[in-house]
């Protein structure tokens, strides 16, 4: 059986936009069912528009990956969970559980909380503050071409 896959926003900017990694984390995510938190709707949008601010992808670009992530959304290839109280409690005692071994920022702790609560068998990300937490908890960690900072 295939297993669900939860990602990051990271890792969807990568999916809906080319990045030098972007054809490894397709091989990854291929075949899995996948899974997000709410909060990847606005991350996904805030990080397209980085990236055309910073002259990484044109206007065309950004329109293109905003438009493939909302396809994906609308048809169920990316399923996205709710951010709820209970979500936004258990991000806190992660955060605390994480401390002092990781930093761990909110919106990656909503992410952690969010796959641990309701999402996936494996987390996916290449925030290496997302690993080493998910890592801390328990969470399953699916492998990863290269992490970030």
């Amino acid at each position: 059986m295939v297993s669900t896959m939860y990602l990051d926003s990271c890792v969807i900017v990568k999916l809906v936009s080319h990045e030098i990694d972007s054809a490894a984390y397709h091989a990854i995510v291929a075949g899995h069912p996948v899974v997000t938190s709410e909060l990847a709707v606005a991350e996904v949008r805030s990080a397209l528009l980085t990236k055309e601010r910073a002259g990484r992808i044109s206007r065309q670009a950004r329109l293109a990956g905003w438009r493939l992530f909302q396809e994906k959304v609308q048809g169920h290839e990316f399923v996205l969970l709710p951010l709820d109280r209970r979500v936004v409690e258990r991000a806190g005692a992660v955060i605390d559980q994480c401390h002092p071994h990781v930093a761990l920022r909110t919106l990656d702790a909503i992410h952690v909380a969010t796959a641990e609560l309701h999402g996936g068998e494996q987390m996916c990300s290449s925030d290496q503050r997302v690993c080493d937490a998910s890592d801390l908890i328990g969470l399953s960690l699916t492998a990863f071409p290269t992490k970030i900072k």
